[in-house]
């Protein structure tokens, strides 16, 4: 299996009036090749990892942000959760035989949306190991594809599940709001512990590595006003996700964790809006969830083209822009 590699940060906005909002950045050094997909219920999966793959049908439809059109980065189902797949290049996962039933690292994601609409219902499930995630090369890259995944919900719980030598970890609190890319979950809870004696108004890092941008957004997420508005809880979370975005144009090629900042979404679990914004473009535009057909009998897989590098200028509701589209098949085996 091969999976573009991704940089990027994530945050979870608990604001005034049970808003929940999860924003994320995607950060890599070329075109992530990313459309966005609604998915409706009770589409059969597959895992993509050879014979022993496993199998589930979607109890949840959902919208996402492809990666390639061959895997699934980021998104929200109608229940208000969101998954979010970062790079973490100290990832180490099982070896897979083909005797347990595996799962392609380019559906993990997806996995979580399809069948969970709680973060503790996802934990539930993950911890009994139901699969063994199976990874392969970047392509063109002599590397493997090393992600970590993150899991909010409409209640402002969170969860972070990575691979550390071999083996599951999985991190669940409502309190860890925010994850980027290495370290490790725990020694990113250790430099936020640090950062938050010194204080955020007196000084915080400016770089672009990934314990920085955790730190400004660690920062910021609770700084910023917590408006009864949407309107202006949504323009807060997105400064957010800008201040710790990586302007356009640079890219360390030695250094997977900074590169440009491709695109942002900003995903409002209360109200089901999931906002988009390339980096290329000169608009953010939305997807209601609460008005598309996720219904198995009617509801169908949908599309919508956002052109090479995200250049295809949307605006306001974009519901009406997805046209039918077969579903794409997530890289495996």
């Amino acid at each position: 299996m091969a999976l573009a590699a991704q940089a990027c940060t994530r945050f979870v906005y608990l604001g005034a009036g049970d808003q929940v909002i999860t924003a994320r950045s995607m950060d890599w050094k070329t075109d992530v090749g990313t459309n966005l997909w609604a998915f409706p219920r009770g589409m059969r999966r597959s895992g993509e990892a050879g014979p022993n793959s496993i199998e589930w049908t979607s109890k949840y439809g959902s919208v996402i942000a492809s990666g390639y059109d061959v895997s699934t980065t980021d998104g929200m189902n109608e229940a208000g959760l969101v998954a979010n797949v970062l790079w973490l290049v100290e990832s180490s996962y099982p070896e897979y035989d083909g005797t347990t039933p595996g799962l392609s690292l380019a559906a993990w994601a997806q996995y979580a949306l399809d069948n969970f609409a709680t973060v503790q219902e996802a934990v539930d499930v993950l911890a009994k190991e139901p699969f063994t995630l199976v990874t392969d090369r970047v392509p063109g890259e002599d590397r493997l594809a090393t992600l970590h995944l993150s899991l909010s919900d409409a209640s402002g719980d969170s969860a972070i599940v990575e691979y550390i030598g071999g083996r599951q970890v999985i991190h669940h609190s409502r309190d860890y709001q925010v994850m980027t890319n290495s370290p490790v979950f725990e020694q990113q809870l250790a430099l936020n512990a640090y950062w938050r004696q010194i204080g955020g108004t007196v000084m915080l890092p400016g770089t672009n590595r990934a314990s920085d941008r955790y730190a400004r957004a660690a920062f910021y997420v609770n700084a910023i006003p917590k408006s009864e508005r949407p309107a202006e809880a949504i323009a807060s979370v997105f400064s957010v996700i800008r201040n710790v975005s990586v302007p356009y144009g640079i890219t360390t090629p030695d250094q997977p964790n900074i590169s440009s900042t491709r695109w942002r979404t900003v995903a409002d679990q209360k109200h089901k809006r999931y906002f988009f914004e390339s980096a290329l473009t000169p608009n953010v535009f939305w997807v209601d969830l609460a008005k598309l057909d996720f219904s198995e009998g009617t509801g169908r897989v949908m599309k919508l083209e956002l052109g090479p590098d995200q250049t295809r200028i949307h605006s306001g509701m974009a519901n009406d822009s997805f046209t039918p589209a077969e579903p794409f098949r997530f890289l495996g085996l």
